[in-house]
């Protein structure tokens, strides 16, 4: 997760009274999706750079700038404006050095992630556990991400398991397609997690185009998941040639029906072709094919397929959205006829009472 932080700047401060008088730090954390901001003091700052050098064992690639001696709140806030303008531009400096740094150890330190207030969905409750995580708006979104990061390394895992199969590794197509599964199952796990913290924003205020969207992400992580399942429950027939007693890996030729039975069954001596008003064209090569072998050419496909299937899902949920839009503009419109046929009654009512008191006025007239 915090590999999704763009940049972090520490903008602005306050000083509070409670507890008791000191002064907070406005951090401002921007990812790839979204930008949130978070509130600490100073002492925070060095309850962290403790926790780093603890969990790392060694200090991050800034130094944290030092307590000063001088008791900054106990005089007028003005008054040590410029000392505390230093300290501000340090602790900037001591964030901005630990998500630029090359290693990853400090950023990816759960204590660095729970003070930016990122969302610690890599490390899941324990089997049995109830505990779900609390997400932000922002930090639902950078989980999706991570998902759609684990569903691709899970087709990765596939394919792979695929290519060893047909080169007759059947030791690593196992491996490969036992990987699969567990980070299948993590995903699938997170995914319950990621529905149960959708809904608590929902019940905490969230607009409902924008839940429903969400969603709608969330149905086509799950259409993905159990795409991935199915395909996973599929064993490959590597060993379809032993029981003819042909080596580990090789596939037998399926021996088609002779013609004669083909023309019984159709009726018809014609070869099989499709027939649609002009002569079958050779297929060409493309730039994409051309430097191909056959199993370039197979997984090319399968991403093809995979494409087209992912594209189905959107078009699918978009098709379900517009089905819902239409059924409530129907039961708008439904509840605005009746509105209408209430409306013209009582103008017909209306009516009758002027008729009648226009004859009342013309005896008495």
């Amino acid at each position: 997760m915090a590999a999704a932080i763009q940049a972090v700047y520490v903008r602005g401060r306050e000083e509070r009274q409670t507890p008791k008088l000191h002064v907070v730090y406005r951090i401002e954390i921007q990812a790839h999706v979204r930008s949130w901001q978070m509130w600490r003091r100073y002492s925070e700052f060095a309850e962290l750079h403790t926790e780093l050098v603890k969990s790392t064992g060694s200090p991050p690639p800034a130094p944290l700038p030092p307590k000063n001696s001088l008791a900054i709140l106990k005089g007028p806030f003005k008054n040590e404006s410029a000392m505390i303008d230093q300290r501000q531009a340090g602790l900037e400096a001591y964030l901005r050095a630990i998500i630029g740094a090359k290693e990853e150890k400090w950023r990816e330190c759960y204590a660095f992630r729970e003070f930016l207030g990122v969302p610690v969905g890599k490390q899941m409750p324990a089997s049995g556990s109830s505990s779900t995580m609390q997400f932000s708006s922002a930090s639902w979104l950078d989980e999706h991400l991570e998902l759609q990061s684990r569903i691709r390394d899970v087709r990765a895992d596939i394919n792979r398991r695929d290519t060893l199969s047909d080169r007759g590794d059947v030791g690593a197509s196992h491996t490969a397609n036992v990987q699969a599964k567990k980070k299948l199952a993590e995903v699938l796990s997170r995914v319950r997690i990621l529905t149960q913290g959708l809904q608590e924003l929902g019940m905490s205020g969230m607009a409902e185009g924008e839940l429903q969207r969400r969603t709608d992400m969330v149905a086509r992580i799950q259409d993905e998941c159990e795409k991935l399942g199915r395909i996973l429950t599929v064993a490959r027939q590597t060993s379809r040639a032993n029981s003819s007693g042909a080596p580990p890996g090789a596939f037998t030729t399926v021996s088609l029906a002779p013609e004669s039975d083909r023309a019984a069954l159709l009726g018809s001596n014609k070869p099989a072709a499709r027939v649609f008003g002009a002569a079958l064209k050779k297929p060409q090569e493309t730039k994409q094919t051309r430097p191909l072998d056959d199993h370039g050419l197979l997984q090319l496909q399968k991403v093809q397929m995979e494409q087209q299937d992912t594209q189905l899902s959107q078009l699918t949920a978009i098709l379900q959205r517009q089905r819902h839009l239409g059924e409530a503009i129907g039961a708008e419109l439904q509840l605005h006829n009746e509105m209408l046929d209430d409306l013209s009654d009582n103008v017909d009512r209306v009516g009758g009472k002027l008729s009648n008191a226009k004859k009342q006025l013309n005896r008495l007239g």
